[in-house]
């Protein structure tokens, strides 16, 4: 995957679907930039880049070039590493092929990712798969634990304890880890909360967190589960899509 040596890459955090959540740090990146690249994924997921290009139209002069491109699907295969990495590999030639399309004389891209660039997404590694001569610059923004926490009105973590940041996967596979109280789970699809042991856990679950039909519900796990698992179902079928994170806790601070 080549490139001009003058390509720089910005890795822009947009929050959690507030336009109100763009930084000005965020602003200040995508009107330097010559080129922002929009992924489209697909008419069920259509809030996604409605989003972007509306941020895009706000924000952005006439001096910027936005280009949408249609994101590959992941393979369903049990490995589920080995088919991240392949569609990650996916991901990159794409935006190889873009850059040489649009920026074949250099210049300063822009992607807009959801949330954070750090937590729980892939763009970073995605973007240290192009060309090495590719400088690459991020710029955080607000997380879905931030609007979590804030939707709920609840700290992260208990007084002077650690929190643990997983996802759902690793919850339902090897259960509630050890050593930590307070859990903040990512990238649930299957509602691992639903299978652990209730008593004396408290949950504070969010879907679509800073969006227009943002849902939230709370409370002692045994007494919310099930209602959480309907409604989960219910908004994804809605939307055609979901975004969802939740906190757990156990013990005297489960509330």
């Amino acid at each position: 995957m080549s490139a001009p040596m003058a390509i720089e890459l910005a890795l822009i955090g947009i929050g959690t679907g507030n336009p109100d959540h763009l930084t000005r740090a965020a602003e200040t990146a995508m009107r330097a930039a010559n080129l922002i690249l929009l992924p489209r994924k697909g008419a069920a997921k259509s809030d996604l880049i409605d989003l972007r290009r509306a941020i895009c139209a706000d924000v952005l002069t006439d001096t910027t070039r936005v280009v949408e491109f249609d994101l590959p699907s992941r393979e369903a295969q049990p490995d589920y590493l080995d088919a991240v990495d392949r569609w990650h590999d996916a991901i990159a030639a794409i935006w190889a092929r873009e850059i040489a399309t649009h920026l074949p004389d250099g210049g300063r891209l822009a992607l807009l990712v959801w949330g954070d660039p750090s937590l729980y997404d892939s763009t970073i590694r995605i973007a240290r798969r192009l060309d090495a001569r590719i400088r690459l610059s991020f710029i955080p923004g607000i997380t879905s634990l931030q609007a979590l926490t804030a939707a709920h009105g609840v700290p992260l973590n208990a007084l002077a304890a650690p929190v643990l940041v997983t996802t759902g996967r690793r919850l339902r596979d090897g259960g509630w880890p050890s050593g930590v109280d307070t859990l903040a789970v990512m990238l649930d699809g299957h509602c691992a909360f639903a299978d652990l042991p209730p008593l004396g856990v408290h949950i504070w679950w969010g879907a679509y967190l800073g969006m227009p039909h943002q849902a939230i519900d709370a409370g002692p796990l045994a007494d919310v589960a099930a209602r959480i698992v309907a409604t989960r179902a219910a908004l994804r079928a809605e939307h055609g899509w979901i975004m969802d994170t939740y906190l757990l806790r156990r013990g005297e601070d489960a509330r």
